[in-house]
């Protein structure tokens, strides 16, 4: 999704660990810009000014503008990023050039809305198999997410990813036939504890034959 959001950039000469290292005691971070088939640049950036980007509504979906030293800026989007393993602050991100007018890639998060009746009445489980969908679409008309009503969902009842309504230049990408969310029935006390006996009666039954077979079974080999 586009928003208007500038980020400023300051082009990078050096590189390298200990160059990374400065940068961050100075507050800023690396990064690097790439694509729409130009050379990649490599860039520093405030880690707080992307941060707040990738934990905002649209997160790494995110379009924004990168204004590389003063320059016109360009749009960009968040398409890696890197944070400390225990600090947890942001130490690196790749941006992507974003072309206007061609369709991404992108994931789109799948919120749910409702309580199903297979669960509120029959006690069901709600599963959720997956919680975000792949899509084709113009960077313009990324949604910033999908809604899926689980009201009417009955027991064994799910929404698969071909059942979402897709609008303007979205195309699915994801398999028509994934499902996104389901209701499974409830196991009770009883047909859990036959499942968890079923295996002891087999080998119980595997001994008893073993013990009936008749002795000296070697000597019919002879």
């Amino acid at each position: 999704m586009r928003k208007d959001i500038t980020v400023a950039a300051t082009p990078r000469p050096a590189r390298g660990k200990n160059e990374a290292r400065r940068l961050r005691v100075s507050g800023l971070m690396p990064a690097i810009i790439y694509g729409t088939g130009k050379d990649p640049v490599a860039v520093s950036v405030n880690p707080k000014e992307v941060n707040k980007i990738l934990h905002s509504s649209t997160g790494h979906n995110t379009i924004f503008d990168m204004a590389v030293d003063g320059s016109v800026g360009e749009p960009v989007m968040v398409v890696d990023w890197q944070y400390h393993p225990v600090k947890g602050n942001l130490m690196h991100v790749d941006l992507l050039r974003i072309d206007l007018e061609k369709p991404i890639k992108v994931k789109v998060p799948v919120h749910l809305k409702g309580e199903s009746v297979g669960v509120k009445i029959h006690g069901g489980l709600l599963e959720v198999v997956n919680r975000e969908v792949e899509i084709e679409v113009l960077p313009n008309e990324i949604p910033e997410f999908f809604t899926v009503d689980v009201t009417d969902l009955g027991l064994n009842q799910g929404v698969r990813a071909g059942d979402l309504a897709l609008s303007a230049s979205m195309r699915l990408l994801a398999p028509s036939e994934s499902v996104l969310v389901h209701v499974t029935a409830p196991r009770n006390d009883e047909t859990a504890a036959a499942a968890a006996a079923e295996p002891e009666v087999v080998k119980a039954k595997g001994k008893k034959e073993d013990a009936a077979a008749p002795a000296g079974g070697d000597k019919k080999k002879k």
